[in-house]
């Protein structure tokens, strides 16, 4: 196999790629290489951990075709040390690849190819639809940090995606709180629902190109393709939750404040947070103030009082701040709406004119 790359062409795909790589295989060492492919349909390079798979199409010049595998730590480690400038040849003779760019020249042993793993493709071709891959991106990169990371509720560490009446519907929660945004999709005739490792959208999502994409499911698998190539996910085997039956029908009181104003103020009130991270949000109907308070015994206590609409019943409750502050990642909304519908019960935040998202949050004991 002979091939000839752009640098920066093959130093970005290597990158990208490395990341499906197994980072340990004991059993099929295979696993943690990355496969380069030059044949009648260019050339491409492949990886998988069994969990999830690339396989990446590359421009440049095939003069002999062939197949080898690389350790994908190594050839990262070459591409890391690459200027972006000036081409790069690849030549593969015996157990050795040979990698010449200007006056240097690498030679680095290869790993027997024959038991790396094909890379699946969803067997139903009808369950399809198409996505901008930057929103997908997005989506992906924003829900994923509300699913738990913990891998005892599988369910639960995995996003949600459902695909109703032209509506493609995400969620994510680790029981104490729970994001959902929604993206409408110009094919409203797929209907479906499916479950994916939230780390394994993670790593999608670093991979995808911002042009569309065809995600293609079954029951087992999942399929992101683009002309640049394909991506894919194993599916979590579970039953999701009904998570709407824990989002609150009603509420006793809404403030709608500035997004600024709720930033700078929960950013000065949880320096005072206790050891559980905690703090309080008063709702003040009658001088329609927002207030956060937070006490610690080492440090001292900060009241913030936010300028708010506020309509209903005054009303106090406990929140960790992390996952308050969470909201801010997942709209862009100039103003936020809180809606409570009492003691005990999930505080509601969504964007205002965002009709995308639903954020939910249980409070903390008081």
């Amino acid at each position: 196999m002979i091939i000839s790359l752009d640098k920066k062409i093959f130093s970005e795909a290597v990158h990208t790629v490395a990341r499906f790589a197994e980072r340990k295989s004991g059993t099929l060492p295979v696993l943690s290489s990355i496969l380069i492919l030059a044949g009648d349909e260019g050339i491409k390079l492949r990886a998988t951990n069994l969990e999830t798979g690339i396989d990446l199409k590359l421009e440049g010049t095939c003069t002999t075709k062939g197949v080898v595998a690389v350790p994908a730590v190594v050839l990262q480690q070459i591409a890391g040390s690459l200027t972006n400038e000036g081409s790069i040849t690849l030549e593969h003779t015996g157990d050795i690849l040979s990698l010449s760019s200007g006056t240097g020249k690498s030679s680095i042993k290869t790993i027997p190819y024959d038991d790396f793993p094909s890379i699946p493709f969803p067997e139903n071709p009808k369950n399809r639809i198409i996505l901008p891959g930057i929103i997908l991106k997005n989506l992906f990169t924003t829900i994923a940090s509300c699913a738990s990371s913990s891998t005892i509720r599988p369910e639960l560490s995995s996003i949600y995606l459902s695909i109703e009446g032209g509506v493609l519907t995400a969620v994510a929660t680790d029981s104490f709180r729970l994001a959902e945004k929604k993206v409408p999709l110009t094919n409203k005739g797929t209907q479906g629902k499916f479950l994916i490792p939230a780390k394994n959208a993670l790593d999608i999502a670093q991979a995808l190109p911002d042009d569309d994409i065809i995600i293609s499911f079954d029951e087992h698998q999942c399929a992101f393709v683009s002309q640049g190539g394909m991506l894919v996910s194993r599916l979590t085997n579970a039953t999701y939750p009904d998570y709407r039956q824990i989002i609150p029908k009603e509420s006793v009181v809404e403030a709608v404040i500035l997004r600024k104003d709720f930033e700078t103020a929960l950013k000065r009130t949880t320096i005072f947070s206790d050891a559980f991270q905690k703090i309080r949000i008063s709702f003040d109907q009658k001088k329609n103030k927002f207030i956060l308070f937070a006490r610690n015994t080492d440090i001292g206590e900060s009241t913030e009082t936010i300028s708010a609409n506020i309509s209903g019943t005054a009303l106090d409750l406990s929140f960790n701040h992390r996952y308050l502050s969470a909201v801010l990642a997942l709209t862009n909304a100039e103003s936020l709406s809180l809606l409570a519908a009492g003691i005990g019960r999930p505080l509601i935040i969504k964007g205002v004119g965002d009709t995308s998202l639903l954020y939910l949050v249980s409070p903390m004991n008081q």
